[in-house]
């Protein structure tokens, strides 16, 4: 059975590796790992189809030592350990080096990952690790420790059309096929690919296969393409890094007033099948965390797109988490409500508890009375503008102030409201009345 066109055309040397330059490119780490024959234990972390296989292959052709791969998906513990074994024969009895890569090795449970510990440990064997996880989550901490982490980019564009020049111009099968494939053609080949080498390679090969002679031609057009990708691909898992940094970068788009940002993020999201209602409630925590009282009603906003999302589904909710997400992206920003409630809660974790006061106490019964419950306290609404100058906080934090408007948006009158109530309190203060 004929291999994938991404094996066929795999490198087998640095000379041809593309993309990761920040870790190949002349006088980098990997380069020199590689051209020096000095393999350490470590882990390529990156999305797929960035190299991080081939790298590993190019380190098995490059170094002098035994070299042996698994997938973790596959092989188990007992298969480890077969390793282990002849890697303790060949450092005792030959004085080689074993090099074992282990593909997807996120997917080894605990106690796998902890059978190789000890030979990673003593150097008896050297381990490279390739994820598509953070190894921060998914790789225990002991291992981790005893491995360096090298992180792989998706490939550029660029990157991409140069391993497709590549596998056009030497693969047999290709060639054999006589594809006549347009710019445009390979514009969209390499656009919809999404950063993925293997995504893009693979597409060409299903091209060759689909498109018929014309002419002694197979002409690869953008439609043919669009037909052998049939979607753009996505990188975007709802459980890993792609998740947490798209919903990153959505939130951190509305916070900084962007709402075109904002509304591709969430169009992103969206094509990639996330849940509308995941969004919906990072919209409605915004709205409190960073609008806040700048503009009250955007919590209205986000709390009714919320229950719409969820009464609609989709694809109409596309509708209501895009007025949403511009209607607070546009908003004026202040989080002085979120840094008051923290600032309160420090308070209440590092202070002693203090008494509730005396004339903030209720009194129901005649005893409480006695006692002083609610002596002295004044009802508000009996005074001009509902407003009395008490002391509502426990002596211990007297004049104490957490929440601190901004003046932007309806904060402005807020903070105004409240400078003139301090200003009422700290007068009143200084003349011994509160």
């Amino acid at each position: 059975m004929l291999p994938p066109l991404a094996d066929r055309v795999r490198p087998q040397n640095l000379d041809g590796f593309v993309g990761q330059d920040h870790l190949v490119g002349p006088d980098h780490v990997l380069r020199r790992i590689i051209e020096g024959d000095e393999p350490a234990s470590m882990i390529f972390w990156g999305p797929p189809g960035v190299g991080k296989t081939t790298l590993a292959n190019i380190m098995a052709n490059e170094t002098k030592a035994a070299f042996f791969a698994i997938s973790a998906v596959t092989a188990g513990l007992a298969d480890v350990r077969k390793i282990m074994e002849q890697a303790r024969v060949n450092s005792k009895g030959l004085g080689k080096r074993t090099i074992l890569f282990i593909d997807e090795i996120h997917r080894f449970n605990k106690a796998q990952q902890d059978a190789l510990l000890h030979s990673v440990e003593d150097g008896t064997l050297t381990l490279i690790g390739a994820t598509t996880e953070n190894p921060s989550f998914e790789v225990i901490a002991p291992l981790l420790s005893r491995c360096r982490v090298y992180k792989l980019e998706p490939l550029r564009e660029d990157e991409i059309r140069s391993i497709v020049d590549h596998a056009l111009a030497t693969d047999e099968m290709l060639r054999k096929q006589s594809l006549e494939i347009s710019n445009e053609a390979k514009d969209a080949l390499i656009r919809l690919s999404g950063g993925d080498g293997r995504i893009a390679l693979n597409a060409l090969d299903l091209c060759g296969r689909l498109t018929p002679l014309k002419g002694g031609k197979r002409y690869i057009t953008p439609d043919v393409i669009q037909e052998a990708m049939q979607k753009r691909t996505l990188i975007y898992d709802k459980q890993g890094d792609a998740h947490y940094d798209t919903i990153s970068a959505f939130i951190k788009s509305m916070r900084g007033s962007d709402p075109d940002a904002a509304v591709y993020w969430l169009a992103r999201m969206l094509e990639a099948g996330e849940d509308p209602l995941f969004i919906a409630r990072r919209i409605v925590i915004l709205a409190s965390e960073d609008v806040g009282n700048a503009d009250p009603n955007a919590l209205v906003v986000a709390n009714a797109a919320f229950q719409a999302v969820h009464a609609v589904g989709m694809p109409e909710a596309r509708i209501i988490l895009s007025q949403a997400t511009t209607y607070l992206a546009s908003a004026p920003k202040s989080n002085a409500a979120y840094v008051a409630i923290n600032e309160a809660m420090n308070d209440v974790k590092q202070l002693s508890p203090e008494p509730v006061p005396l004339h903030l106490r209720n009194a129901p019964t005649g005893l409480m009375q006695e006692m002083g419950y609610a002596r002295g306290y004044k009802y508000a609404h009996d005074y001009e503008g509902g407003f009395i100058e008490h002391e509502f906080l426990p002596p211990g934090l007297k004049d104490r102030i957490y929440y601190r408007p901004r003046e932007i948006g309806a904060e402005k009158k807020i903070k105004e409201r409240l400078e003139k109530w301090w200003s009422r309190r700290r007068e009143r203060k200084n003349r011994g009345k509160i």
